[in-house]
């Protein structure tokens, strides 16, 4: 008996993690994107990036202090994310205006209408990018083009999804779409630079491989069977995988914590859905690009995942049926 095991109550081993740390070490993983859009598009890229930080910062701080009456935890560097991944999924003429409505859309809806980080039940992030397209369209798909490539200041052009699926004959090439100097989104242009990111966060164990992995597998897998039977440039599999918002949607936002779904199996679920609805969409769909519609949509479906997807409880005993 004085050998006993005395088991202690739990946590029994901390792990040195907290929020804010993940919190900045994503921020890390984003500079690779943010010093891509810089060189693409200029002063641009950053008015618009800080902007949105700011008004991303000064909603929650607003609401958590004077509505609320908490307080504030714009420290933990989530509002920042949020603001960051807002611009980067906006074009760099975007008027300041509009930009301010998303962000609070962003944060005021997706986020503290349920409570606030850890609670929300989508992406604030593309919430707000989704309410701005939805709202102000025009805006939103007018695409500058590069500076290092415009013959003018101010000249647009399509983006590789909407040549892919209006004008086939102008898409970008391979390279010019793994390097980002190509019509876009500021953020996600360059797929070097957000491979980049997940690699940082995947060594950093800020996110496992999951979500990112089974969301461009299944992409690649998906566009790869149809590009058998018809080899047309829009169902390219290699072009599906570089361009567009799959990269940055794969790897920065269906991996944020309080969306997707905790168990592993859960999350290659979760993966496999974003890939196939993105595809259907970016196919048969209105839109060049579904990223950002079937990541909400799989958000929606997270709770259901995490509830009939459990991993084995230790000690568990299987009965067999």
């Amino acid at each position: 008996m004085e050998n006993k095991l005395v088991v202690s109550p739990s946590p029994h081993v901390h792990s040195g993690d907290t929020i804010a740390k993940n919190m900045y070490g994503v921020l890390i993983a984003l500079v690779p994107a943010f010093l891509v859009s810089l060189y693409v598009f200029g002063l641009n890229a950053l008015i618009l990036t800080v902007a949105s930080v700011l008004f991303c910062v000064i909603t929650e701080y607003v609401i958590q202090r004077y509505m609320l009456k908490r307080i504030p935890t714009i420290a933990d560097g989530s509002a920042i994310i949020t603001g960051i991944l807002l611009a980067f999924n906006v074009p760099s003429n975007l008027p300041l205006w509009i930009l301010a409505i998303g962000a609070i859309a962003a944060i005021g809806i997706g986020k503290m209408s349920f409570g606030g980080l850890g609670n929300n039940i989508f992406n604030p992030a593309l919430l707000g990018r989704v309410f701005l397209l939805i709202s102000f369209p025009t805006q939103m798909t007018s695409w500058p083009l590069p500076s290092t490539m415009a013959p003018v200041d101010g000249a647009t052009a399509a983006t590789v999804l909407e040549n892919m699926k209006y004008n086939p004959e102008a898409l970008s090439s391979v390279s010019d779409m793994f390097f980002g100097l190509e019509s876009g989104s500021i953020g996600e242009m360059s797929a070097m630079a957000l491979l980049l990111g997940l690699i940082y966060m995947l060594w950093k164990r800020i996110i496992t491989w999951h979500i990112p992995v089974s969301i461009l597998v299944t992409v690649g897998l998906f566009t790869a069977s149809i590009y058998l039977f018809d080899p047309s440039p829009a169902n390219n599999p290699l072009i599906h995988l570089l361009s567009g918002g799959l990269l940055l949607g794969a790897i920065f936002m269906a991996t944020d914590y309080a969306t997707s779904p905790l168990s592993k199996n859960g999350m290659l679920i979760y993966g496999v859905g974003i890939g196939v609805v993105t595809v259907c969409i970016r196919l048969w769909g209105a839109y060049p690009e579904g990223v950002s519609f079937a990541i909400l949509l799989m958000n929606a479906l997270t709770p259901l995942i995490n509830m009939y997807v459990k991993p084995k409880r230790f000690g568990e005993v299987v009965k067999n049926v």
